[in-house]
C-alpha cells in the first residue's frame, strides 16, 4: 500500500518554494480560500503565486492522503491494473498525479486539466526536477471544454472538484469523464453528506451507462445506505511545523474525511470483499462491524468463541474491504 504522507520528491520542492515565505500571510490567504471552498465557491480567490502556495500547504497533504487511499482501495481489488496514460482532471496543484505516480510504476502519460492559471503555474514547479512528472502535460481551462479535446486515458481522476461545477453540469462532466476513461474512472470528494451526494448521483448515473464499481463498493447496486447516514471514510496524516502552522493547529496529525467511487469498464472478477463503514466496536465478547457486502448492508457480530474469525475481526479498520468468514 502506498504512504499517504507526501513522497519525498513533492516535500523537497514544497520545501523549496517555501523560503522566505511568510507563514502568518500563508495563513491568513488558506484561511480565506478555505472558507470559499466551504461556502460552495472554488478556486477563484487562487489568484497569485503566494495563494497557490498556501493552499497547497493547507490542503495538498490531506487531499493527496485521500486519493492515495482511495488509489489504495482499488489496487487491493484490481492488483493487476497497470495503466499507462493519466488523465487528472481539476488538477490544481497536481496533487492526485503525485498519488497515482506513486500508486501506479507503470504510468508514463501525464496530462492535467484545470482552470487556474496560479495552481498550473505551481504544478509545474513542483513538477521540474521530478523523475516522473516533470514531462507532465497542463491544460489551462474549464474541465468540460478542456475533456471534450483530450485524449482518452487508462485511469481518469477527479478529485475534489466536483463540488464546484453547478449541479446542472455534473450530469453531464460525469458522461464526459466516463468518455474519456479507456479503463477506470476515480472521482473522490469532501466526506461530508453533500460530497456523498455527488458521488452517488455520479456512481448511480454512470452505473446505468454500463460502468462497474471497482471501489468501495462491494456491488453495483443501490446504495444502502439512508440518510441521515452516508458512505465516507477517514485517513489519517501526520502534520509538517509548515502545515501545522498555516492551518493555525496544534496537533501532530490530521484526519481527513473523504468520499470515493471507482468505476471500471469491466467488471471486477471474483469473490467480492465487504467494506468496513466505520469503526468497528470490540468488546471481550465480540466484535461488532457495520459492513456493506454483496448483499447489502450487515451489522456484523463476531463472537469470542468464533477464535479465529474473532482475532482477524478485531483488526478490522474502517474502510477496509474484508472477508467476513474463514
Amino acid at each position: 500500500m502506498t504512504s499517504p504522507d507526501l513522497p519525498a520528491e513533492l516535500k523537497a520542492a514544497l520545501d523549496g518554494k517555501l523560503r522566505g515565505f511568510s507563514r502568518s500571510d500563508a495563513a491568513g490567504r488558506a484561511a480565506a480560500i478555505s472558507k470559499t471552498y466551504r461556502e460552495g465557491g472554488g478556486s477563484t480567490t487562487i489568484r497569485s503565486e503566494t495563494d497557490a502556495l498556501a493552499y497547497a500547504l493547507a490542503r495538498m497533504p490531506a487531499t493527496y492522503a485521500a486519493v492515495t487511499a482511495s488509489l489504495n482501495a482499488l489496487v487491493e481489488n484490481r492488483p493487476d491494473f497497470a495503466p499507462k496514460t493519466l488523465l487528472d482532471v481539476g488538477a490544481g496543484p497536481g496533487t492526485a498525479s503525485w498519488a497515482a505516480a506513486e500508486a501506479f510504476p507503470s504510468l508514463r502519460g501525464f496530462t492535467l486539466l484545470d482552470a487556474n492559471a496560479a495552481l498550473r503555474t505551481l504544478a509545474l514547479d513542483l513538477a521540474h526536477d521530478s523523475t516522473r512528472l516533470r514531462g507532465i502535460g497542463y491544460q489551462l481551462g474549464e474541465a468540460r471544454a478542456g475533456l471534450a479535446k483530450a485524449d482518452t486515458a487508462d485511469l481518469v481522476v477527479a478529485s475534489y472538484m466536483i463540488g464546484e461545477i453547478g449541479d446542472a453540469e455534473q450530469r453531464a462532466l460525469a458522461e464526459l469523464l466516463w468518455q474519456k476513461t479507456h479503463d477506470t474512472l476515480l472521482v473522490v470528494e469532501p466526506g461530508t453528506p453533500a460530497g456523498y451526494a455527488r458521488i452517488i448521483a455520479l456512481r448511480a448515473h454512470l452505473i446505468a451507462l454500463g460502468a462497474h464499481v471497482a471501489a468501495p463498493c462491494p456491488h453495483d447496486s443501490q446504495c444502502p445506505l439512508q440518510a441521515p447516514d452516508w458512505c465516507h471514510f477517514t485517513q489519517r496524516l501526520q502534520r509538517s511545523r509548515a502545515h501545522k502552522q498555516v492551518k493555525g493547529a496544534e496537533l501532530p496529525y490530521e484526519d481527513e474525511k473523504f468520499s470515493y467511487v471507482a468505476l471500471t469498464r469491466a467488471a471486477v472478477e471474483g469473490r467480492r470483499r465487504s467494506r468496513v463503514l466505520a469503526q468497528p466496536a470490540i468488546s471481550k465478547v465480540e466484535v461488532t462491524a457495520k459492513l456493506c457486502t454483496s448483499a447489502g448492508l450487515s451489522m456484523t457480530k463476531v463472537p469470542r468463541r468464533a477464535k479465529a474469525d474473532y482475532a482477524r475481526a478485531r483488526r478490522w479498520r474502517w474502510g477496509d474491504a474484508v472477508i467476513e468468514e474463514s
